[in-house]
């Protein structure tokens, strides 16, 4: 008998709600290392020392509020739904007439695949899913333009949500950044053989310490993630299509700044935000694979 791997995905979901904890531990732990223990009581200092304090904490609360709009924007925003008794349309200029029949007469088989307009069929959802969507067998249901099932924030990363995450990876790399350059002069002094610079506590030095290892390390991690969902924003392809396709001559990609722009809106003014404009939001569902087939009449669009 064949072991099931998937039957553990249900376990992700509550891996995931601990790492929110964690997540917010982290941002706790930081905060202190930062503010309370050494440029908060910098601001009392007095002359340039209170100058540089303020513009790092400024800095530090602007880029945090930030960081934590993105996040939880990702956390409780749904990524896309392919609606209950969605169908795609029958034309016979964007699916091979043959192939509907082989659809319609066994939906057990997927005939296309996500880089085409072809008839494809979910068999754990039962019912037939648009172009670049995918099963999450967390979710347990089909997301639209799915890159991946993302445990830290108890969510999938799909059409309506991508940019959301996007600024998260964004935001983390500044704040975390920032948090190991202020910390830096405070780590070496962990390292100096005098005790005539250090100006903290023991408990504060040990807790400064930590704080710069855990945000140099998440810097880098979180770097690393940041320039490939950047090169798959610019070709227009997800995490999942640029693993499983042959992504050369990928239909989906319209030149770099139609496919940034079908991830971050047009107006400049909310690229920076996790919100939309109202038309932006309204060509998201077509993004995510629903441009090119009709929806159930008793299932609006809105509901995703």
């Amino acid at each position: 008998m064949a072991w099931n791997v998937f039957k553990f995905c249900t376990a992700l979901r509550a891996l995931g709600s601990i790492m929110i904890v964690v997540v917010i531990g982290i941002i706790g732990f930081t905060y202190y290392a930062v503010v309370v223990a050494n440029y908060g009581p910098a601001l009392l200092t007095g002359g340039f020392d209170s100058l540089v304090a303020l513009l790092v904490l400024a800095l530090f609360h602007f880029l945090l509020v930030m960081l934590l709009w993105s996040y939880f924007s990702v956390v409780v925003t749904d990524p896309g739904g392919v609606p209950t008794g969605w169908r795609p349309e029958l034309d016979i200029e964007k699916s091979d007439g043959n192939q509907t029949l082989i659809g319609e007469a066994n939906p057990s088989l997927s005939v296309g695949d996500s880089s085409t307009h072809g008839v494809r069929y979910c068999r754990k959802c039962n019912q037939y899913k648009p172009p670049r969507s995918h099963h999450c067998s967390v979710c347990g249901r089909c997301i639209l333009k799915m890159d991946h099932h993302c445990v830290w924030v108890v969510n999938c990363v799909g059409a309506m949500n991508y940019k959301s995450f996007l600024l998260f990876l964004f935001y983390t790399f500044l704040e975390t950044t920032l948090v190991a350059i202020s910390l830096l002069p405070v780590f070496l002094v962990f390292f100096s053989d005098g005790d005539g610079d250090i100006t903290v506590s023991p408990g504060s030095l040990a807790a400064t310490f930590v704080a710069f290892v855990l945000n140099i390390a998440f810097a880098l991690s979180v770097l690393g993630f940041l320039i490939m969902h950047i090169m798959l924003v610019a070709r227009n392809t997800t995490t999942i299509e640029a693993y499983e396709k042959h992504t050369v001559n990928w239909p989906y990609n319209l030149g770099r700044k139609t496919n940034f722009e079908q991830v971050f809106g047009s107006d400049k003014m909310y690229w920076f935000v996790p919100l939309y404009t109202e038309e932006d939001m309204k060509k998201l569902p077509a993004v995510g694979g629903l441009d090119n087939a009709s929806r159930s009449e008793t299932e609006p669009l809105q509901s995703l």
